[in-house]
């Protein structure tokens, strides 16, 4: 009987009270290609993370070759032939495809590089797996597909027993993604062991010999994919199925007309033209996997980023907004899903946050003295519950939940009509969550309206009006009322037929 390469038993990983892995085993065999799909925040690449050495896990263990570990880190993982190959571009664009391929490991002698011997390697490489390149290019002037190919090779010519590949294909046409396929199809007849991490089901059914499902951090179930014929709808079943308990329930609330219209929204050049609208008291969701272009496409919309072309209709009139400065003028508030590089001044106090974008408008005069402006922030402060020692202890000392609600309250404190909250509650434990989700409902019930970008499934679903759902910065499908189900959302955003 074959016995598995590597082991994962019972590993678990929390951030900041939030489980991310709620002990998951999962076993991988020599040569077959293993394939981890499930939800945005499912747990699958925090997995992948734990195996690479990147991050320690809270309890489990990991059996490499019928070794034990209780964690690994980079070095070691490496050394026991675990290789990743992450969606971000870690190349250096400067250097030619050899010089990527071999950076970290290069051949020398004397202490000069033996570029033809490596040049060789790599093209054996090439070779073996059908690929075409030229070695001698630099990386900056190759496709984003090539690209990717190249930080294949960099993990293969380290001789892997487990290559893991997260979302290999995420940027790809289909052209493209099929030749990926047929090389990672290649490797695993070299021997090597492949972990695949994808949201395109398809394609998983299509190469994978086995499917592991995680939900909320656990394995639900692993199909057996010998045959290539597990039904999409089973696997989406699987991923989305939850107890009604981790549903918010939001009170009934008054929606009048259009307050905002977004016309012929095209992101750059070759991007998909998006048009939209939202209500006054209306809670607008936006759904979509990982790279779907939720977040590109309403930065562009306020300003945050360049937009190619479009028309923005704000209270039946037509607007410029070019810039943040412009869309804050506009009323429109804009809570960034990171919250602490991008949304607060970590070292500055309450008060200081929650004054800083109605500075302008709400405080006079040329010297400032926060100590004096505490009292205008008393009834956000109150309003959001916010649980400091006092208004001036600084945002870097409070929990994730309540700098999150800080960051609310800025906009607040300028008393904005739109607000934009892009993923409101990540990492924020469920009392937070509750709450955050009661600030939500009161803004709406007073005639306010929020667009909601959320990952969180529950979310998504509970708090809701309408759901827009993107796939490859388009979108594809607009859900209201009982067709705002989990199934219906993952169906569209992957692009599942129920019936397959």
């Amino acid at each position: 009987m074959v016995k598995p390469i590597v082991r994962m038993e019972n590993i678990t990983k929390s951030f900041n009270g939030v489980r991310a892995l709620n002990g998951v085993s999962i076993d991988i065999f020599p040569g077959e290609i293993h394939c981890i799909v499930g939800e945005n925040g499912a747990g699958k690449s925090t997995l992948m993370k734990v195996l690479s050495g990147a991050y320690s896990p809270d309890s489990g263990k990991i059996e490499v070759d019928a070794c034990s570990y209780r964690s690994l880190n980079p070095v070691l993982s490496k050394q026991l032939g675990i290789e990743i190959v992450y969606q971000e571009n870690l190349l250096v664009p400067t250097m030619n495809i050899v010089e990527n391929i071999f950076v970290g490991c290069e051949e020398s002698r004397f202490g000069f590089s033996k570029f033809k011997s490596m040049k060789s390697k790599a093209s054996d490489l090439l070779d073996e797996l059908g690929l075409s390149l030229d070695l001698t290019r630099r990386v900056e002037g190759l496709s984003v597909a090539e690209q990717q190919y190249v930080k294949i090779l960099k993990a293969l010519v380290k001789e892997p027993v487990v290559l893991i590949l997260d979302e290999p294909t995420s940027m790809f046409n289909v052209r493209d993604s099929e030749k990926i396929l047929v090389t990672v199809q290649q490797i695993s007849k070299k021997g090597i062991s492949v972990l695949y991490i994808s949201h395109y089901l398809k394609e998983v059914v299509r190469i994978a010999d086995r499917i592991t499902v995680l939900r909320d951090g656990a394995v639900v179930t692993c199909f057996d994919n010998t045959n290539h014929d597990v039904p999409l709808s089973r696997i989406t079943q699987e991923m989305v199925g939850r107890s009604i308990d981790m549903f918010y329930v939001k009170s009934p609330h008054k929606i009048d007309g259009t307050v905002l219209r977004v016309e012929d929204l095209r992101v750059t050049k070759d991007s998909p033209s998006v048009s939209f609208e939202l209500r006054r008291g209306e809670i607008l969701g936006l759904a979509g996997m990982i790279g779907s272009g939720r977040t590109e496409m309403i930065r562009a919309m306020i300003g945050a980023d360049r937009k190619f072309s479009g028309r923005i209709i704000l209270n039946n009139k037509e607007v410029s907004v070019d810039s943040p400065r412009e869309s804050i003028r506009c009323g429109i508030a804009y809570v960034t899903e990171d919250r602490q590089k991008l949304g607060l001044m970590m070292g500055a106090s309450i008060v200081e946050n929650l004054t800083i974008v109605g500075l302008m408008n709400k405080i006079h005069g040329y010297f400032v003295n926060y100590k004096h402006h505490v009292a205008l922030i008393d009834d956000v402060y109150r309003a959001l519950r916010i649980k400091a020692q006092s208004p001036l202890q600084e945002v870097r000392y409070l929990s994730g939940g309540n700098q999150q609600k800080v960051v609310l309250g800025k906009w607040l404190f300028e008393d904005s009509d739109i607000f934009i909250l892009d993923e409101p509650t990540r990492g924020i434990d469920v009392g937070a969550k509750n709450d955050f989700y009661g600030i939500m409902s009161n803004l709406v019930e007073h005639g306010k309206s929020i667009i909601m970008i959320s990952s969180d499934m529950p979310e998504l679903i509970s708090m809701s009006d309408r759901v827009i759902v993107i796939r490859a910065g388009r979108i594809v499908k607009e859900l209201s009322g009982e067709d705002i189900t989990e199934q219906n959302v993952i169906t569209y955003a992957l692009e599942v037929n129920a019936n397959e």
